[in-house]
């Protein structure tokens, strides 16, 4: 039986070039890159070469990538250090309610030890109100975390608009950005951000290594204790090799690959949408199907038939879905974001699956599972009739 992977948010398959590369980093710079001899100067200079790479990426310069060891860390990082750092100047934080768990248990943690936080509340179709983000702002704000786009259901939040109404404010901006990076062009500047993270698994790139972008001037402590790594912004001995199959996988994304990403993805939607409407099968999606959204992210609800049985029964098919975030996976919590948009008492909540598209998705991928979900669905529902 044929497997087809359709589960892209959680994690991507690692491209070709990358494991190459990071091959080739393992056998032959080995050194370590703060060592000052031949070796460590080998190791440092493709360093400083990734650094490069990502740099250029988000329109930034070499001096404001820190790497860390992914989007959770580059997280905690930059909401934990920043609030402890800043919080002489106050001691509000703004958030939505649908941020990802890296974002939201530090901010639990923060409220524990007295900071305040506003969780802004979302519509049905996964988007805040910027008037309620004008409403919230107020000068005891001292740090905004609000994700580029969300990993459940592709909502692309407004963030070059909080940008720039925070320009002449004394809050610094977060945006975790792990999901849109690689398919949105992404210009720091332009959006006006001061703290960006990124994972490279979400682009076919390793696991286990991600950055955070940190605008210069802004100082705050390490999250890790040790060594003068980072320049003295992340203890630890550098992984090269994982740096530089980021870097690899980083410089496959061109510009136009990232239109053409978001054009596939979007044709996929289609592709599933009218599939179903035409086998006559109900179904509802979790959001809007927009071409500005993060379209690799497709969230369905199928009333009456349950995440759990219809996930198990495509994964017995060969298909691989989701049934919401990955890193809740096996928690017996609903989906907080479907939670926030639709209402605790939803059915969707429960009977919702994620179709998360990547680079290798092919049009008959999705015709097999198109198939293989009418045939699924329409034979739980008649179970469910008995």
């Amino acid at each position: 039986m044929a497997h087809i992977y359709l589960d892209n948010a959680a994690t991507t398959p690692m491209a070709k070039q990358v494991i190459a590369t990071m091959t080739a980093q393992m056998q032959d710079d080995f050194g370590n890159a703060s060592s000052t001899h031949w070796f460590g100067r080998q190791a440092h200079t493709v360093l400083d070469q990734a650094r490069q790479t990502m740099a250029a990426s988000i329109h930034a310069l070499p001096d404001n990538i820190q790497f860390t060891s992914g989007a959770t860390e580059a997280n905690n990082t930059a909401i934990v250090q920043v609030a402890h750092a800043r919080q002489a100047l106050g001691n509000h934080i703004i958030t939505t309610a649908i941020e990802h768990p890296s974002v939201l248990k530090p901010l639990a943690q923060l409220e524990k030890e007295g900071f305040e936080v506003t969780y802004l509340p979302v519509d049905a179709n996964g988007q805040i109100s910027l008037a309620d983000f004008d409403a919230a702002l107020d000068d005891r704000t001292i740090l905004v975390s609000v994700m580029m786009g969300n990993n459940e259901v592709g909502s692309h939040l407004p963030i070059a608009a909080i940008g720039a109404r925070l320009a002449a404010h004394q809050a610094w901006f977060h945006t975790d950005a792990t999901q849109a990076y690689g398919l949105l062009d992404i210009d720091v500047d332009a959006l006006g951000v001061d703290l960006l993270s990124v994972s490279a698994h979400k682009i076919n790139g390793p696991k286990g290594i991600g950055f955070l972008y940190r605008r210069a001037g802004l100082n705050f402590p390490s999250f890790i204790k040790g060594g003068e790594q980072e320049g003295k912004r992340r203890a630890g001995t550098e992984n090269i090799p994982a740096i530089a199959g980021f870097a690899a996988a980083v410089s496959l994304i061109t510009p136009q690959e990232k239109a053409d990403r978001q054009a596939k993805y979007l044709g996929f939607k289609h592709q599933i949408q009218d599939s179903l409407r035409g086998a006559g099968v109900a179904f509802e999606v979790n959001g809007t199907v927009q071409a500005d959204a993060l379209n690799h992210v497709f969230n369905l609800w199928f009333p009456g038939v349950s995440t759990y049985a219809l996930q198990t029964n495509l994964d017995l098919a060969g298909f691989a879905v989701s049934g919401g975030s990955a890193c809740t996976a096996g928690s017996l919590e609903p989906s907080h974001v479907l939670t926030a948009m639709y209402g605790a008492d939803s059915p969707r909540i429960g009977e919702s699956i994620r179709i998360s598209f990547g680079k290798a998705t092919t049009t008959l991928d999705i015709a097999q599972f198109i198939q293989a979900l009418i045939k699924i669905v329409t034979r739980l529902r008649a179970k469910a009739a008995k």
